[in-house]
């Protein structure tokens, strides 16, 4: 990872900081992405302390916000001449429904809309640093959702829990088109399940979901350093090299549910992705 740039969202904590630290050990110039100031502060201050002399910065945006995505990437593309690997980590769940000033269900803004705004546009410095890899963290939550193309906000019914699972059915749904659509540039692109991981995940929400889940990690989560496994993997592991449009699990391919195969409804999440977004991404 010599003289490769790794572009990190949701670094400032969890599979996000320790994915950049093992790609800071291997040798790549880290540009990570959070939201809290003061968790970056201290990000940065672990790793230069884990990793004197690693070439490190930090950039802040809300992803669930696309005037700030657009800000993030023009900061971005302001500072890195090439990005080898770009990682989509940043991610949440909510037990209540909020939406972002644009009107987008909050999930789906920061799980979905986040990835795909953010990538298109690094998307052409990605093509130009080619071979490139784009690593999407989706998850095993993804099965048993389907996408409901009537109501892709979440505006009847709503349960976090479904509204999260959908989210990472579409992680793997855009991996999956936007891996045919960079097919000859030497962009690749696959996404991973982390594991349960014992982070600060679930903590934004309160009361009995918020107990629910402290429960749930003390109870079945895996360490921030076998979460990191699978990501740090697929950004720097020879062996896939030229792999594309795959999903895997503790650092092997598998295959995900029957409805993150079906490209129709990658194709049509995409184009809806692009409506949403108020621009097309381009083809290869």
């Amino acid at each position: 990872m010599r003289g490769k740039t790794c572009v990190i969202t949701g670094a400032t904590g969890g599979i996000g900081l320790e994915t950049a630290a093992r790609l800071g050990a291997l040798g790549a110039r880290l540009v990570l992405v959070g939201r809290n100031r003061a968790k970056g502060e201290t990000a940065l201050a672990r790793l230069r302390a884990r990793l004197p002399g690693v070439a490190v910065e930090m950039h802040y945006a809300d992803l669930s916000r696309p005037d700030e995505i657009t800000r993030l990437a023009d900061a971005l593309l302001g500072t890195a001449a090439r990005i080898d690997v770009l990682v989509n980590n940043a991610g949440a769940i909510f037990a209540g429904r909020k939406t972002t000033p644009d009107g987008l269900e909050l999930t789906f803004a920061l799980n979905h809309m986040g990835y795909f705004r953010l990538t298109a546009l690094l998307r052409a410095r990605l093509i130009a640093s080619a071979p490139a890899r784009v690593v999407n963290v989706a998850s095993e939550a993804h099965r048993g959702a389907h996408l409901d193309f009537e109501d892709l906000q979440c505006s009847r019914g709503y349960s976090g829990w479904r509204a999260y699972q959908r989210s990472k059915l579409t992680n793997i749904l855009f991996t999956r088109e936007l891996a045919r659509r960079l097919q000859a540039t030497g962009v690749t692109v696959n996404c991973l399940h982390p594991g349960f991981v014992a982070t600060s995940f679930g903590d934004n929400n309160r009361g009995i979901w918020r107990l629910g889940i402290a429960i749930s990690k003390l109870i079945a989560a895996i360490s921030v350093e076998r979460g990191a496994e699978t990501p740090i993997y697929l950004a720097s592991s020879p062996e896939l090299d030229g792999v594309s449009g795959r999903y895997f699990d503790k650092c092997r391919e598998r295959a995900p549910d029957v409805p993150a195969q079906d490209d129709r409804t990658a194709a049509r999440l995409w184009d809806e992705s692009e409506k949403l977004a108020g621009f097309e991404m381009p083809g290869s």
